[in-house]
């Protein structure tokens, strides 16, 4: 019999494949979990269709992110704290507090966890912080911290 795997299956293949498995492993094991549907014309079209559409979906975001990714790597954000004499933080900057100001002096919202800390800032003065904005996109921001 020929399905059309709606998930992922370990051993089988991936979401939106077309495979041919026994008869009994499909009526007894996919489609009762919903895991594929019989392989008719008219549904191995509408996975064409939903591929095509999630392809240009993912087109439509990579773009977005390519644009912002530009944006962001001629900006830089100052954010003033407490230190102490020595030049180091009583506290750190961690990747919420660039987040935030960020948002606050450019307009941009940046979920804070896509924001590459490799460890807490804790002194005075620049650093390069990396912004992961989709799969294969990266953008560098220039951060100065000033007491």
């Amino acid at each position: 019999m020929v399905v059309i795997l709606t998930m992922d299956v370990k051993g089988l293949g991936r979401a939106g494949d077309v495979v041919k498995v026994n008869d009994g492993y499909a009526r007894n094991f996919l489609f009762p979990k919903a895991m594929a549907t019989p392989a008719t014309e008219g549904n191995i079209k509408n996975v064409e269709k939903q591929k095509k559409a999630i392809e240009e979906k993912r087109a439509k975001e990579l773009a977005a992110a390519k644009a912002l990714a530009g944006k962001i790597d001629a900006l830089s954000v100052k954010i003033v704290t407490k230190s102490g004499d020595s030049g180091r933080l009583f506290g750190s900057i961690t990747s919420k507090d660039i987040a935030d100001a960020l948002k606050a002096q450019h307009r941009i919202d940046i979920d804070k966890r896509k924001i590459v800390l490799d460890s807490p800032i804790k002194n005075v003065g620049e650093a390069s912080v990396e912004i992961k904005l989709y799969h294969e996109v990266s953008a560098m921001l220039k951060v100065e911290v000033e007491a």
